[in-house]
């Protein structure tokens, strides 16, 4: 019986302390209240309270809070109504103020972040809730940092998760941003047709400049080609009429003139009547010999001007 009792008595006692023991997880803490007043808190680790005297009254996460602040609607600067949702990230800094100065931190901070989004979002017309959202981040995280202090809460950022205006709104915004890439593409267009329209003129106005400067060059050449062939031309002249000048003036040239001229006259008026050609022949045709002397006559004559023109 005593050994029964002793039993009983060792069970009780291991009970007691087993219910007393408290292990903390990493990153955890415990509030502890001694007969219903604040008494300590239990970071990681084992621990061992006084039974029937101590109790956790509470349990915080250390870790980084992630809370989904449900869709709210709300109205712009411009009386559009908007559905707005977003996600509250914060941290357990206190867990004493997390315990007993709020009753629930988690709703308070999401009522806190939907008041103030409600807030932000009527400042704004609606075309400029979707470019400031940082800047609302920016004004919620504020507004909660400041009211959550005495909660022994920091909040590390909150994030817009989604926009959503009323369809029509939604219809009409779509129209505009479609208006707004048409009127973009075509002034894009029309950007690029000037260009090409500009580097084509300036293409043609060089190719231009290129093909008359090649043609003055081609007609300065071709003119200095014919200067210098009239040239030659002049002096290869001018020296086979001396050569024939000095050849009549000596012993001779006379007779050899003439001999030249008859053969020259009758080469040519074979050539014409080689021709079907009508033709009116001279009636001293045979006469060769007169005709000959009334050259010589004119080339002494020429010869006796030249003479006197030279003494």
């Amino acid at each position: 019986m005593e050994i029964i009792t002793l039993l009983v008595i060792i069970i009780f006692i291991a009970l007691i302390v087993l219910s007393s023991a408290r292990v903390v997880p990493q990153k955890s803490a415990y509030i502890v209240e001694r007969l219903g007043k604040y008494s300590q808190t239990l970071e990681a680790g084992f621990h061992l309270l006084m039974p029937f005297i101590d109790r956790v009254a509470y349990k915080h996460s250390l870790k980084e809070i992630v809370m989904d602040v449900p869709p709210q609607t709300c109205i712009t600067k411009d009386n559009i109504e908007v559905e707005v949702d977003g996600v509250l990230y914060l941290q357990v800094m206190d867990p004493v103020k997390a315990s007993y100065g709020v009753n629930n931190y988690s709703v308070a901070s999401i009522q806190l972040a939907q008041t103030t989004m409600r807030s932000e979002i009527g400042k704004i017309d609606l075309d400029k809730t979707f470019e400031e959202r940082d800047a609302i981040n920016a004004a919620i995280v504020n507004a909660i940092d400041k009211a959550s202090e005495p909660w022994g809460l920091k909040v590390i950022r909150y994030e817009i998760k989604n926009i959503n205006p009323p369809a029509s709104i939604r219809d009409a915004m779509e129209k505009q941003m479609r208006a707004e890439r048409e009127k973009r593409a075509l002034i894009a267009e029309s950007e690029g047709d000037k260009i090409a329209r500009i580097n084509r003129a300036d293409g043609e106005k060089q190719e231009a400049i290129a093909k008359s400067e090649g043609e003055k060059t081609k007609r300065i050449n071709e003119a200095e080609g014919k200067a210098q062939e009239i040239e030659k031309v002049a002096l290869a002249t001018a020296l086979g009429i001396r050569e024939i000048a000095s050849a009549i003036n000596e012993k001779g040239g006379i007779n050899a003139v003439n001999l030249r001229i008859a053969e020259q006259y009758l080469m040519e008026f074979g050539k014409l009547a080689q021709k079907n050609n009508t033709m009116i022949i001279p009636g001293n045709l045979s006469d060769v010999a007169g005709i000959v002397a009334v050259i010589s006559k004119v080339f002494n004559k020429l010869n006796q001007q030249s003479q006197e023109i030279n003494t």
